[in-house]
């Protein structure tokens, strides 16, 4: 995942939508909200860039099913339907529509979360090795970088490192980590290495728009790329 991951929630029980919402933020997830399958193709139409989408099947008027038949097959986003009492034949057809998992209600949040980060990882998987996160897009396999659309080199290491940033933008990223997994060896007492790379990759990456810093140190914990909210 290259950002925190932005779902969208589609289920007319607002207050278990609202439980969810809540559970999932607090897992490191972004979600978006709306109660009908109207208003749920609607926000497809207007942000095809969702990193899944939760769908419940039981919905008045239009119901997950056809929601699902509307957007498949030229929207590709993972979809997790929420099945009434996991009934097989809810499930069944729910896959040959082109869902991409699915979950019983009553709904465990725990079960929820462990699916979408199974669910996100395998759509990761199947990306080519370029990293968006805001206007920063960064390709692992051409080993290029562009800021708002310009170029920017960097070198090796300052290349490894801030990739380990980005696929955990919103996240921290221990030094520990970025020493062994950016530069292939164990920091050492009084070693400053990771933060006169850092200090280069801040000036070359400049700040965002408003003048705040893309990266954060985090005291006595690490480094963090800031995810700016849309």
């Amino acid at each position: 995942m290259n950002e925190t991951p932005h779902l969208l929630l589609v289920d007319d029980d607002t207050a278990l939508s609202d439980l969810l919402a809540e559970y999932l933020g607090s897992e490191g997830f972004r979600v978006s909200m709306v109660h009908d399958g109207h208003s749920a193709i609607e926000q497809v139409k207007q942000k095809n860039d969702w990193d899944a989408i939760i769908l419940d099947v039981m919905m008045p008027g239009m119901n997950g099913f056809d929601v699902l038949k509307a957007l498949r097959p030229q929207n590709k986003t993972p979809v997790l339907m929420l099945t009434a009492r996991g009934e097989d034949t809810d499930t069944v057809l729910g896959l040959e529509l082109g869902a991409d998992d699915y979950v019983a209600k009553p709904v465990s949040p725990r079960v929820l979360v462990a699916r979408l980060r199974a669910l996100l990882r395998r759509g990761q998987s199947e990306k080519p090795d370029r990293i968006r996160v805001g206007d920063i897009e960064l390709d692992e396999q051409a080993r290029q970088l562009s800021v708002d659309g310009k170029p920017v080199k960097l070198t090796g290491a300052e290349f490894n490192l801030l990739a380990l940033l980005l696929k955990q933008a919103g996240h921290i990223v221990s030094r520990e980590t970025l020493a062994a997994d950016g530069l292939g060896r164990a920091l050492t007492a009084y070693d400053r290495r990771i933060e006169t790379h850092m200090a280069q990759i801040r000036r070359k990456l400049g700040n965002f728009a408003d003048g705040s810093a893309r990266i954060q140190t985090v005291r006595g914990a690490g480094y963090q790329y800031v995810v700016k909210q849309p």
